[in-house]
């Protein structure tokens, strides 16, 4: 039976101390892949605790995806994969660190992490509104707001995608969510956890992190030049392709329309079949016109439209969005009409006031604008270098990071090794492939400048000189 003490434990609740013990047991391997957890009430007399306890730190762990029950036999270890920075590149974007002090490399330049500048984020405009909030609104503060979140921020988002990514919907299909993760959990519970759930490969790693710690079936499918292979996913029997046609993350591919139609066609010709567009980033295409998404083109209501915040106003604003096709808005409404909204009022009040304002497209604007700029000095510090010709940029227009090949007869793992001699956090588009069996390019980089500023370029620009002497 396991034991842990209870003494000395600071100011946390019992069941987050107990939730702690066993959380930090699974990580560290003391508690095994599918080892069955005592039940509650045993646990709870030889710990000398209450059963609810224990109940609510099961419910905890559960949530975070550590363990998971089987009806009638109890809890379990959930397969927890330690990883460490080279295995899993896509750093955890809720806290920002200065450029000179990475929080997980102690590198001095970070090309890896999604976060935002501190100096982007329009602080003396949201406190003005979160002043006004707070005067103005003290009633609809404090009211439950229905489960799909507050209409006025609903109303604002619905207003914005029209406006900006010509859709066509009604409020109603919105639901608010604190983050895409919360979302993509929320959707398996609506689609069915007997669903089989298609990612893209290469791909975002925490996405299929998200599928297996919900217990689905997870099909990597392989992307070409023109987006995920039909003829892949058709043969991988998915019910459900979760995609980022505007903006492929990590290679910058952008879904093709013939392909776009493939995917639709895909989707009608079963029931049960949909698409999740991941619209992650799709204000700071930095050229051209904004891709348009694949929901505006669909006529069959096949298309799961998501986005978030984090991207566009900071990393740390957990605050994520969907738009359900009205027959599953339907469905969500006698399935999970009992699930609070995870947003708080003020937020939501706030952000609603911040778009249906126009604050939101000035700040878009402005972003769109600092980021071209420090894009443009980065790429020139790069074809200023000694050794331009032998690095070739890639997909520098799709959106917040480019790939950058280097002719090198170094390995990836080389690479990333002569990149933290020189403090340089990177990361190579080989490390976001999922599957041994799947052929990975050598030698491409993935270069995320979301997190730089213009004063930052010049330190940049010198220990990437170091490093491609050291590595070309």
């Amino acid at each position: 039976m396991l034991t842990y003490s209870f003494t000395n434990i600071g100011s946390d609740p019992l069941y987050i101390h107990l939730y702690k013990c066993i959380k930090n047991d699974i990580i560290s391997g003391v508690l095994t892949t599918d080892m069955k957890l005592p039940s509650k009430r045993s646990f709870a007399k030889n710990l000398g605790i209450s059963t609810i306890t224990v109940e609510n730190a099961y419910a905890q762990l559960q949530s975070e995806g550590y363990i998971y029950s089987l009806p009638k036999k109890g809890f379990y270890v959930s397969a927890i994969e330690p990883v460490s920075a080279q295995a899993l590149p896509v750093s955890a974007p809720e806290q920002e660190t200065p450029l000179s002090q990475d929080r997980k490399t102690g590198a001095a330049v970070d090309l890896v992490s999604n976060r935002t500048s501190i100096d982007s984020f329009p602080f003396s405009v949201w406190a003005k509104i979160i002043r006004e909030t707070i005067s103005e609104k003290r009633q609809e503060l404090m009211t439950a707001p229905p489960s799909g979140g507050i209409m006025a921020l609903r109303r604002a988002i619905c207003e914005h995608l029209k406006a900006y990514r010509n859709m066509d919907i009604a409020p109603e299909q919105i639901i608010i969510g604190a983050g895409t993760e919360y979302l993509y959990g929320l959707l398996i519970q609506l689609l069915g956890f007997d669903k089989s759930y298609a990612i893209e490969n290469p791909g975002y790693r925490k996405l299929l992190q998200v599928y297996q710690s919900h217990h689905v079936t997870c099909c990597p499918i392989p992307v070409d030049h023109e987006g995920i292979d039909v003829l892949s996913l058709n043969q991988s029997g998915a019910d459900v392709a979760h995609i980022t046609p505007s903006h492929h993350f990590p290679t910058g591919i952008i879904t093709s329309i013939s392909r776009r139609y493939e995917l639709l066609g895909w989707a009608a010709r079963e029931n049960g079949r949909y698409i999740i567009e991941d619209d992650y980033d799709s204000e700071f295409r930095l050229t051209g016109k904004p891709i348009p998404p694949l929901q505006s083109i669909d006529h069959s209501e096949k298309v799961i439209y998501i986005n978030t915040f984090s991207k566009s106003l900071s990393s740390t604003v957990r605050l994520g969005y969907m738009v359900l096709p009205p027959q599953l808005l339907e469905r969500y409404r006698q399935k999970l009409h009992f699930c609070s909204c995870t947003v708080s009022n003020f937020e939501q009040y706030t952000l609603a006031h911040f778009l249906s304002e126009g604050h939101f497209e000035k700040h878009i604007n402005r972003m769109r604008t600092h980021y071209k700029t420090v894009r443009d000095e980065l790429l020139l510090a790069i074809k200023k270098s000694p050794f331009a010709s032998r690095i070739h940029i890639l997909e520098e227009d799709a959106g917040l990071h480019f790939l950058m090949e280097i002719d090198t007869s170094l390995s990836d793992h080389e690479l990333i090794e002569r990149a933290q001699k020189n403090s340089i956090h990177l990361a190579c588009l080989s490390e976001y492939y999922f599957g041994e069996e799947q052929s990975r390019p050598d030698h491409t980089i993935v270069v995320n400048y979301s997190g730089l500023t213009r004063e930052q370029i010049p330190e940049v620009a010198k220990r990437l000189q170091c490093f491609f002497a050291d590595s070309i």
